[in-house]
């Protein structure tokens, strides 16, 4: 995902404290988990309104009263806090501007011409299955699973509903891709980032990854193709009405595509996407106040666009809720944007997250979670095993997936050295564990963002982010029969 973490991640000290045993360390994560099931039971979906948020400040609570048990003291929780977020910044940044651009896309047609191509390319049967290539495609050339689920995915998710597929199914298709390519482009950081971490070269751990991705990502479009020949829609045989609604709700051109393809090129050339993002919605003002002047008079009442409506309705689809109007009630659900309010949620969110996340670093709960899963590792399967459980438990606890691969990268790297396997084995299995469940977490930075993006809840498309859970049950049927295991060379080799 490249969303630009701060360089600052990698080289971070990972607390320890030998006063902390494994059994407290897991408290809070009981307490945690015990409490979200429940609020979420109570509340359901509208549990991320609020009441989680509040659930992971509890949970810190109790993080720091094991800490204060164990001679932890309040400076030092709030020093890992403040850390954690911090490193947050650039990806709250980016949440809000995600928001923006998808209001000025939203009112300039590019997100109806996406749709409005889309149908008729894209039928039911094809659809999920087409959605995952697409979605590959743009995550390699872009490294980042969080621009490809801000330009294509919410174009795919309103083609997906219009052709009467649920919302769940689309998202678990657009992240499947996502991070496919994600996994395998040199441009994502987390690409970089794991072999660091395990102490590999960047192209050696690419290739090795292709053992269990490529199988992966064939099993999951496998299983997209079946679900989509039994797809039972009703999207067919309304897509005629929908596009003669679209064609009189916007002025539908080919040229509307310029800006995400400017935004896409932006991103391959390494541009900060903070950069690349405000040059998308920039160019999406631009182009709405060319293409659909009606549509941004209409915003604010005005019967002509002049400088005031326009600025006005531009203003208005950049920062808040913008609903534009058509005679057909599914696209007028589509045809909504909640700018950069709509995103604020989701932030809320993330910060709770990290300041659970931090807690639970400042009181050594990560390194003692992490040693207790290492101290089980018997095996070379166990270790195997021991890295996908350590990474699995930080993208619960730590909420971020930057954690989740620098702290089991520095905790296992010797392990693996010690026991003759080379550094592929290791970034690959951090990549295959870490990176790609972290949107299976619906508090980890990386589920609130693509939840709140597509607006999907993680629970509608858990079950179909086939790759993202398929990886670690893969990395480990490698390991379990010893294939492409790869050595150390030795020294007298």
């Amino acid at each position: 995902m490249a969303n630009q973490k701060p360089k600052y991640r990698e080289d971070e000290n990972i607390v320890e404290n030998n006063e902390l045993n494994i059994w407290e360390a897991l408290i809070p994560v009981f307490a945690l988990v015990t409490m979200l099931a429940y609020n979420v039971y109570v509340f359901g979906d509208d549990a991320l309104s609020g009441s989680n948020q509040f659930i992971l400040l509890l949970g810190a609570a109790v993080a720091a009263i094991v800490g204060f048990r164990n001679k932890v003291s309040y400076k030092q929780m709030m020093a890992e806090v403040a850390e954690n977020v911090k490193s947050t910044t650039g990806s709250l940044l980016i949440l809000l501007m995600v928001g923006a651009l998808a209001g000025t896309w939203l009112v300039s047609g590019i997100i109806p011409a996406m749709i409005y191509y889309g149908l008729q390319i894209l039928n039911p049967t094809i659809f999920l299955a087409a959605s995952v290539i697409i979605c590959a495609i743009i995550s390699i050339a872009t490294g980042s699973s969080w621009t490809t689920s801000a330009t294509v995915g919410i174009a795919l998710i309103g083609i997906g509903s219009a052709l009467g597929i649920s919302l769940g199914m689309t998202a678990g298709a657009v992240l499947s891709g996502a991070y496919f390519g994600d996994k395998l482009s040199p441009l994502s950081d987390t690409t970089n980032l794991a072999p660091a971490m395990a102490g590999g070269e960047l192209f050696d751990h690419i290739k090795y990854m292709l053992w269990t991705t490529v199988p992966t990502i064939i099993i999951t479009l496998l299983a997209f193709t079946i679900i989509g020949l039994n797809l039972d829609t009703s999207g067919e045989a309304d897509i005629d009405s929908m596009l003669a609604s679209i064609d009189a709700s916007f002025n539908i051109s080919g040229w509307l595509f310029i800006v995400p393809l400017v935004v896409i090129v932006l991103i391959v050339k390494k541009t900060p996407p903070l950069a690349a993002l405000l040059i998308g919605t920039l160019m999406g003002a631009l182009f709405a106040l060319i293409f659909q002047p009606e549509v941004v008079a209409g915003i604010t009442g005005a019967k002509e666009l002049d400088f005031q409506s326009g600025y006005k309705g531009i203003l208005k689809a950049i920062t808040v809720n913008t609903i534009i109007p058509t005679d057909n009630d599914t696209l007028s659900d589509l045809f909504s944007a909640k700018g950069m309010a709509g995103m604020l949620g989701t932030i809320w969110l993330i910060v709770c997250a990290m300041v659970f996340g931090g807690v639970m670093d400042g009181i050594g709960a990560l390194s003692r979670i992490t040693k207790g899963l290492l101290s089980m590792a018997k095996t070379t399967f166990s270790l195997f095993a021991s890295t996908v459980g350590s990474c699995l438990a930080l993208n619960v606890t730590a909420s971020d997936q930057y954690l989740a691969i620098v702290v089991p990268g520095k905790m296992f790297s010797k392990a693996y050295a010690d026991r003759g396997l080379a550094p592929e084995n290791l970034s690959r299995t951090l990549e295959d564990s870490g990176t790609v469940t972290s949107v299976l977490i619906p508090w980890n930075t990386c589920g609130a963002y693509h939840s709140g993006v597509l607006g999907v809840s993680v629970s509608e498309y858990f079950i179909y982010a086939i790759f993202n859970w398929l990886s670690p049950i893969m990395t480990l049927i490698f390991a379990a029969f010893s294939i492409k295991i790869k050595q150390l060379v030795s020294k007298d080799g």
